[in-house]
């Protein structure tokens, strides 16, 4: 017995900011080969600067992404950061419309994001075998941006509310918010190895559902 594991996302997904090896897709990999004890074969799909548009481009049109999620028992998610990221940007270059270009950026995430999942659960129907989804919520790497934690905890709410027998959501905000820089990485965006593992212990903390 053995299962595959795919790993949709972002830079969190590849653990960029991480020596190799302990970004939380490794990390959370033995984690799970420990606990069921059993081989747990990984398909990395983590693509670094991915935000919510182009991952749900990639699931809609993309052979391999669907056909790797046609295949997994287990799926994990970690994308919204860089939406984030890019309307932070957008904010300094134009500090007078914060709360429009942060609130837009948040709709659009959350659209994005809604579209995901449901294309995931799509692909996945005609599956047979039992399967799990779990999903990294966001920390805030911006917290010198009034509105930054608003919007974080926004998306957090939306993606939290998909829970299930299936889907799980591991919520990292306040492990990163209490620990601050103890858990990035020298660029004080992504994490390093430890915040990977914070990342990976909240993953394993929601167990393997039917697996």
């Amino acid at each position: 017995m053995s299962y595959i594991y795919t790993a949709i996302g972002d830079s969190l997904t590849t653990g960029f900011g991480a020596l190799p090896g302990n970004g939380f897709v490794p990390v959370y990999r033995r984690m799970t080969e420990n606990g069921l004890r059993t081989p747990i074969y990984l398909n990395n799909l983590g693509a670094n600067g991915l935000d919510s548009e182009g991952l749900e481009q990639r699931l809609r049109h993309h052979p391999v992404y669907r056909q790797a999620i046609r295949d997994a028992d287990l799926i994990t998610l970690s994308i919204g950061g860089n939406d984030l990221i890019h309307a932070a940007r957008e904010v300094r270059r134009n500090p007078a419309r914060e709360s429009y270009i942060l609130n837009q950026s948040l709709a659009e995430c959350k659209s994005n994001f809604g579209s995901i999942i449901r294309m995931i659960y799509t692909i996945k129907e005609s599956s047979r075998s039992p399967y799990i989804l779990r999903v990294v919520g966001l920390y805030n790497p911006y917290p010198q941006i009034s509105e930054a934690n608003s919007w974080v905890g926004s998306f957090n709410r939306y993606a939290a509310q998909y829970s299930s027998r299936v889907y799980g959501f591991a919520d990292i905000f306040s492990a990163f918010a209490e620990r601050g820089r103890e858990l990035l990485s020298i660029d004080q965006v992504h994490p390093n190895g430890k915040g990977y593992r914070i990342i990976a212990e909240q993953l394993n903390g929601l167990g393997y559902g039917f697996l």
